[in-house]
């Protein structure tokens, strides 16, 4: 995510930064070089245009040319005006009150609707809501049936079934009756999508609001197609009026033109994201958090709730005093590279520490997830005894463990010594009082 545009910003602001004073012309020469980077990121062009208008205009003001570290301003004023052109603050849902609030999920086909709903869903249930889902695509072979089948793997969600029911807005009116009966608070709606916007679809949802009263209709869009998400966006709101958008897909968009454009061009906010095919891979969006990321300022916040999210206070607790009285043990390091992994990829939680990605040692370093499945595989092919005292793991143990994981006798002997250095690490940590500092009551790592 971003990544193209981070690179290519990142190599910019350095050299601004190298020099003692900025005139005229050294920033307009970084602003050329800005714009390039923002049109090569698929930025819309009058959003570009407008961006280095006003970007120039405080650039060039006494405050910068005066300042004593003046490359520091201008990303300040860079990293202000992004926030501002991705909308300023997160923008949530509207529910007005209504129970149960009916939420439409509106889009292209292959956008990733259905999957977005069950996402959704996953969110408000945080939220502590009741939600009840409902699928009026009678059109895409099995729609119903997937979104039945994701919903039933999240568990805690009301799922409609339709029956006979052929007509969407019959289904959409007795989903809400039943929502109601039911006590819901929430009702989503996967509505049905085409390869291209017709007359046909925008009639049909026409008729599904008229008859529902939305509190919000949320277009989805995938991140990956660039201008084409923002078009389309923008001829939905045209026809149908939106109150947001959901982009999915954007793990897999690098240069996030859509992202950057969307709010300017159709004056419509960006409510989440999609990271992937995960139920879990889904976030709020919030502009000022992704104006650090894509100056390479990490997202501490983000990290910080996922990892609030993945950690079991009471687990966290025990796992502070086993590791303050040295009883660590193979079974703890398992659990931990559990909750880990359930944050999310490992290299886009590393991309949310501040300054990481500037290190050197680090920058080119690409964590490898199949390594910890492996260790993962490994520990698992060990006896409960043998995880709870790696000591007695000798020869013939190492040679039955590596059968039993598909792995190497050679990778038995590095887990181990590493394990063993880490313990002889959280050792020392305890012994200095540095358990605090390091945060081990709050976070799995």
């Amino acid at each position: 995510m971003f990544e193209s545009l981070t690179e290519k910003l990142d190599g910019i602001f350095k050299k601004l930064k190298g020099r003692g004073r900025l005139g005229e012309e050294n920033i307009a020469s970084a602003l050329k070089e800005i714009r390039m980077a923002l049109l090569e990121a698929d930025v819309n062009f009058k959003v570009v245009k407008d961006f280095i208008e006003e970007v120039k205009v405080r650039a060039v003001g006494q405050e910068v040319l005066d300042s004593i570290t003046p490359g520091q301003q201008v990303v300040k004023i860079v990293h202000d005006r992004l926030i501002e052109m991705m909308g300023g603050t997160s923008s949530q849902i509207r529910f007005s009150g209504r129970f149960p609030a009916p939420v439409m999920l509106v889009g292209l086909q292959g956008c990733g609707k259905t999957t977005t709903a069950v996402k959704l869903a996953r969110y408000l249930i945080s939220q502590k809501m009741r939600v009840y889902l409902v699928s009026a695509d009678i059109y895409r072979p099995a729609a119903m049936e997937q979104l039945k089948v994701l919903g039933e793997k999240l568990g805690g969600v009301g799922i409609y079934s339709s029956g006979d029911v052929l007509d969407p807005v019959k289904i959409c009116v007795q989903a809400v009756e039943e929502a109601k009966r039911n006590g819901y608070d929430v009702i989503l709606i996967d509505t049905a999508g085409r390869l291209h916007i017709d007359t046909e679809m925008m009639d049909e949802l026409k008729r599904i609001k008229d008859v529902i009263h939305p509190t919000e209709i949320l277009f989805v869009a995938d991140a990956m197609t660039g201008q084409d998400a923002v078009n389309v966006a923008g001829r939905f709101n045209d026809l149908l009026g939106i109150d947001g958008v959901i982009l999915t897909k954007m793990d897999g968009d690098a240069r996030g033109g859509a992202a950057l454009s969307l709010k300017a061009v159709i004056g419509k906010p960006i409510k989440f994201i999609g990271l992937g095919e995960k139920i879990d891979a889904f976030e709020v969006y919030h502009p000022e958090r992704m104006a650090d990321r894509i100056l390479g300022m990490g997202d501490i916040l983000t990290l910080v709730e996922k990892a609030q999210a993945s950690v079991d206070e009471k687990a966290a607790r025990e796992l502070e005093r086993k590791i303050r009285k040295n009883e660590f043990t193979l079974e703890d390091f398992r659990d931990q590279i559990k909750q880990i992994r359930s944050m999310g990829p490992l290299q886009d939680i590393l991309k949310m520490i501040p300054g990481l990605n500037k290190m050197k040692a680090l920058k080119n370093m690409t964590p490898d997830e199949k390594e910890l499945i492996k260790t993962m595989a490994i520990i698992d092919s060990m006896t409960k005894k043998e995880r709870l005292n790696y000591h007695i793991i000798d020869g013939q143990r190492r040679k039955r463990i590596a059968r039993g994981s598909g792995t190497t006798v050679q990778d038995i002997n590095r887990l181990l010594k590493n394990y063993g250095e880490m313990r002889k690490v959280m050792k020392r940590m305890t012994s200095r009082g540095g358990m605090k500092s390091f945060g081990m009551g709050k976070f799995p790592f």
